[in-house]
């Protein structure tokens, strides 16, 4: 099942906000993992450069409907760290990996933060979409304990989808050697 932008209407803890509808293919991720733990979110395009006067808007605002923010942003990545200079809300950036740097440049714009704006910086693309989302749950379940249930139950999940061993398939196995060398 796909995550899809959520509406305004209803409770909605977590926003997801993206630079570009681009940045929905990585963001859909963190929108997929709150889904799983049934955690309302509101998904939006702000960007930092383009849509300025909307970021300012939704960052002074924010703090009225939700209590994290989760922000993607690929190449020079100013929308996590906008957002959090005008919010005292947590922010979590999620460099998206859109320019020939694969991310890289995102990862140093939003994790160079100077102090006293803080942002949360996860890793790049779709394993740090999702780690968002579970440290926004993390920290919603602080104050909601069937959530907290949700979360451990999810994790518990995850730990038992791993196998003790791998699986052999005789394809993939190379040939044992016995280390006695051959001659010709």
């Amino acid at each position: 099942m796909a995550a899809r932008p959520t509406s305004s209407s209803g409770k909605k803890p977590v926003a997801i906000i993206m630079g570009s509808q681009s940045d929905w293919a990585t963001m859909q991720h963190a929108a997929e993992t709150l889904d799983r733990l049934k955690i309302g979110y509101e998904a939006l395009i702000v960007s930092a450069h383009r849509t300025p006067d909307r970021l300012y808007a939704f960052a002074k605002s924010a703090h009225k409907k939700h209590k994290i923010i989760i922000a993607g942003a690929g190449g020079a990545a100013h929308l996590p760290g906008m957002a959090a200079a005008m919010t005292t809300l947590p922010v979590f950036g999620v460099p998206v990996n859109a320019t020939a740097l694969d991310g890289q440049d995102s990862l140093l714009s939003i994790v160079q933060m100077p102090g006293g704006i803080p942002v949360g910086t996860l890793a790049i693309g779709k394993p740090g979409a999702i780690n968002a989302a579970l440290l926004a749950a993390a920290v919603l379940a602080l104050n909601d304990k069937p959530l907290a249930k949700r979360l451990a139950a999810l994790r518990k999940a995850q730990t038992a989808g791993v196998a003790k061993r791998p699986k052999s398939d005789a394809a993939d196995v190379a040939p044992r050697t016995t280390g006695k060398k051959r001659r010709t």
